[in-house]
């Protein structure tokens, strides 16, 4: 999973990255990670190291040191601020751990591109493989990841495009939601998936309007966006994540939890179902995440939809 050959030769091109008289400038930790700074702050980081079973964002940050997002938490120490996993491959457990600390499905991955902007933008290719701890991959996935500059109130968007291809057939599981037999609270859960720390006055909204919570501080909905807000230090924030108009099964369901410990939600691909794929079969999943100041409303999520569908490339 070593990223050494692929990133030492960009330490360099990285070092010397900076937008002149912008304050931006970039850090690279080789094997490690690459970071965003903004005036002495950290905007973002993506963590593409071995301490962690699969890559992620954290912090994702705004202006004033307002950190939204939270890694490892004591009580799930495998979420990892912004992320991507499966919950099962042929009954095989990619999310929660063994004991020895990694799950029983195996994710590997290394960095093909890596391109940091003058302007704070970069652009970043991840190559993965999905498989059982010591047997053949199961899955294979190009991730690309478009991050945009910072714009002057701090928000920011990282487009996630993940194609994934199988090299056998193979089943995409989860635990099963509510309503199903031996459906469980919590079911339904696996793919992009955000933990944010515990902001007050949480709410969380759809395209289609506010979205309650249940008596178990679950909310479920499906739409084309969602958004999961609060305040932080006296300050309102959230984060929101578009569901690509050509994914599989959109517009997408949601997930989110909002109890004493946890904010989190993930954009829930697998609620309606398993997904078999076939030998060769391709499968590829978009996403627009923004990292945004205030409160978002139903008619702000519709235009960033729009915004993202006036975009879209084949």
């Amino acid at each position: 999973m070593s990223l050494r050959a692929c990133l030492v030769p960009l330490a360099a091109l990285v070092a010397g990255c900076s937008a002149t008289g912008s304050g931006l400038r970039w850090d690279l930790e080789p094997d490690r990670s690459l970071a965003l700074f903004r005036g002495g702050e950290e905007v973002w980081r993506l963590c593409v190291h071995d301490a962690r079973p699969k890559p992620c964002f954290h912090p994702l940050a705004l202006p004033g040191g307002k950190v939204l997002t939270i890694d490892a938490p004591k009580d799930h120490v495998w979420h990892h601020g912004l992320w991507f996993c499966w919950k099962l491959i042929d009954g095989v457990n990619y999310w929660e751990p063994e004991a020895d600390g990694r799950p029983a499905g195996r994710t590997s991955w290394r960095a093909t591109a890596l391109e940091p902007r003058d302007d704070g933008s970069a652009h970043i290719v991840l190559a993965l493989e999905y498989g059982p701890r010591d047997a053949a991959p199961v899955l294979r996935e190009t991730r690309v990841l478009e991050v945009t500059a910072p714009a002057a109130d701090g928000s920011f968007a990282i487009d996630h495009d993940g194609s994934f291809r199988a090299p056998a057939a193979c089943e995409l599981g989860r635990t099963p939601p509510p309503g199903e037999a031996g459906g469980q609270v919590n079911g339904g859960y696996a793919g992009l998936a955000v933990r944010l720390v515990n902001l007050n006055a949480r709410e969380v909204v759809s395209t289609d309007g506010p979205v309650a919570w249940n008596a178990s501080d679950r909310a479920r909905c499906v739409a084309a966006g969602f958004d999961y807000g609060g305040v932080l230090d006296g300050f309102a924030c959230g984060i929101a994540v578009l569901d690509h108009p050509a994914n599989p099964r959109a517009p997408s369901a949601w997930y989110a939890v909002r109890t004493g410990a946890m904010s989190f939600f993930n954009a829930a691909l697998l609620v309606p179902g398993v997904i078999l794929l076939g030998e060769g079969d391709e499968l590829r999943l978009r996403y627009r995440v923004i990292v945004h100041p205030g409160r978002w409303d139903a008619a702000r999520l519709q235009q960033a939809v729009a915004e993202y569908a006036a975009e879209i490339r084949p």
